[in-house]
């Protein structure tokens, strides 16, 4: 008898404990549609639509590229260009106002020396690519190329030593920003002042 109530308090205990595990919560239901199909109620859940694309041709990914490169280039070299263009313009005006060859010359030295603690690290750094693209933006904010400012502001033999340095490097400072032939980079630049209104 006693092996009987053992037995039977088991039972209880186990049904007991498999009653808590099949208690229902909050958190273990997932609320869903359902469709009825005859007798049957299915579940129906709708997943969100999504896109597939295959891989882009061959020529589209270089194309992409060549394209996300520029516009990395532009990016990063913009600034310094609008910094130029105004810098420039401060010059241009300040040289005017000096009638001696002296002034003009200790004015200029100084400058430089200023821009170089400001902008010398940064440009550097910049690659073969980016300054390229850079001399363009320089020419597209001053109206004129990288050429004719160094010659102008450091004299001719400078301007040529830079330009031989630069042919070397597979740049030219006489290269010009063309509103047709650079397209690509006049959008990039109209993106970047629609997004940066401080341009």
């Amino acid at each position: 008898m006693l092996r009987n109530l053992l037995i039977i308090c088991t039972c209880l205990l186990c049904l007991a404990g498999s009653a808590e595990a099949q208690r229902r919560t909050a958190t273990d239901t997932v609320a869903v549609a359902a469709v009825l199909y005859g007798s049957d109620t299915i579940p129906s859940i709708t997943l969100r639509i999504f896109d597939v694309y295959d891989k882009l041709p061959k020529r589209l990914r270089k194309q992409r590229e060549r394209w996300t490169r520029l516009r990395n280039a532009v990016y990063v070299t913009y600034p310094y260009a609008v910094s130029a263009g105004r810098v420039l313009k401060d010059v241009n005006r300040d040289l005017q106002t000096m009638p001696n060859k002296k002034q003009r010359k200790a004015y200029l030295a100084s400058k430089e020396k200023l821009l170089k603690a400001e902008f010398g690290d940064k440009l550097e750094n910049l690659s073969v690519y980016q300054g390229k693209v850079l001399m363009k933006l320089i020419h597209r904010e001053t109206g004129e190329n990288c050429y004719d400012i160094v010659k102008e502001l450091k004299g001719g033999f400078s301007a040529r030593m830079y330009q031989t340095v630069a042919f070397f490097f597979g740049g030219n400072l006489k290269s010009e920003f063309n509103t047709q032939d650079d397209r690509d980079i006049e959008q990039i630049v109209q993106e970047i002042q629609l997004y940066n209104r401080f341009y």
